[in-house]
Formats: structure tokens, sequence, C-alpha cells
């Protein structure tokens, strides 16, 4: 039997990056599947279960034909497979500008430093903020990312709290994003501005185009 890295794949597909510091720019998503989360704001439960598994050179294959720069590796929660460091890497050596969409629940640590990680920290609004694991955010970089999905004002002061006791924004770039569909775009940025916070304001922009479509 071949011990060749192998990877469950949900999709493949080219978009415009949604979110973070790359939104608007064409992208290569690989959505992995499979996750040992479940957020009450997940809005890609269809990645948790099926897939099909794929083999490491196939997917390369895959993504360099759309012959786009960035690629995205996404989930579920990609961390989940332990190919999936792999997978980062051998995406930087052949020169993708990569990034990794991850929880804050597994550990980030061993990545290829030229991905820059998003790591999802859990808010209370999500259900799973005990899984979150709080002294890895303190080894992100400046190309790393931190993004809160604030679901209510409970989870915008939570958040504050965390951001600035840990003066997060002096390491990384941290986005606030409002929870689609639970809490007004508007209000979140009203809050953000108000309280003058080092912080980048985000929406979906996958979203506000196509909606819940898949695959977009």
């Amino acid at each position: 039997m071949s011990s060749a890295p192998r990877l469950k794949l949900t999709e493949i597909f080219h978009s415009l990056q949604g979110e973070a510091q790359f939104a608007g720019m064409p992208t290569v998503f690989v959505r992995l599947t499979g996750c040992p989360l479940r957020c009450h704001y997940c809005d890609t439960a269809y990645a948790f279960h099926g897939g099909e598994w794929w083999s490491l050179p196939d997917i390369l294959e895959r993504v360099a034909q759309f012959d786009t720069h960035d690629v995205c590796v996404t989930g579920g929660e990609p961390l989940a497979q332990r190919a999936c460091v792999t997978l980062l890497h051998e995406l930087c050596e052949r020169g993708f500008r990569v990034s990794l969409e991850t929880s804050g629940a597994l550990s980030v640590e061993g990545i290829d430093p030229r991905v820059s990680r998003v790591v999802d920290v859990k808010t209370p609004g999500s259900g799973e903020e005990p899984r979150n694991l709080y002294p890895q955010l303190q080894t992100l970089g400046p190309i790393d990312q931190i993004k809160f999905v604030i679901t209510s004002r409970a989870d915008y002061e939570w958040s504050r709290a965390l951001l600035t006791g840990q003066a997060l924004h002096q390491r990384c770039g941290v986005l606030f994003s409002p929870s689609y569909g639970q809490l007004e775009p508007r209000t979140l940025a009203e809050w953000i501005l108000a309280d003058r916070l080092p912080v980048r304001f985000q929406v979906q922009l996958h979203k506000l185009l196509w909606g819940e479509e898949r695959g977009r």
C-alpha cells in the first residue's frame, strides 16, 4: 500500500477571496473535509462529512490548472488532517501565495512560515470558546491574522477584552466580522468606530455576491 500523502477533499474551486487581507483577489480554494468543532454559526457544515480522497500530486495539478497566484486551504478544519501541513509546504514551494483558514482550537505550529495563518478565535456565541488555544496567539506574526466572528454585543465585548488584554493588534492583523444573519454589519461597524479599535472590519464578500451558493 502506498504511503504517499492523501487528503480528503470536499471541493476545489476558483472564486474571489471573501475575507481577510486578500479579500477580492482571485483565489483557488482547497476545502478539506472534516472538523472536530461544531460552531453554532458554521456556514460550511456540508464539509463535515463525505468528501473524496485525493493524492497530493493530484491536488497540486488541479490547483495549477486554474492559473491563479493565490491559494486558500480551508475546511471544515484543514489541520484536522495531518497531511495538510505537507500540502501547505508544497503549495509554497510552487510559488503560490498561500493562506490557511483554521480555528483557534488546533495547533498552528510547524506550518511553513510563508503561509498566512488566519486563525478564527472562537467567541462565546460560537459555542466552542473553551476549545481555543490562547497561548498560541502570541506566536503569530505580521503575515498572520486573527479573526473574531461576532454574534452579539456580548461577543463584541469579549473580543474587545481579548484584543486589548493581549495587545493582539501589535502582533498581527485582527479582523472583526459580523456573523452572517445574526448581527447587522452596520451595528458592528458603529461599535468599532465608537471604541476606536485597531481592527479591520470585514464582511464576507462572497456572500454579498453569491449568497449561500457552494463553490463560489
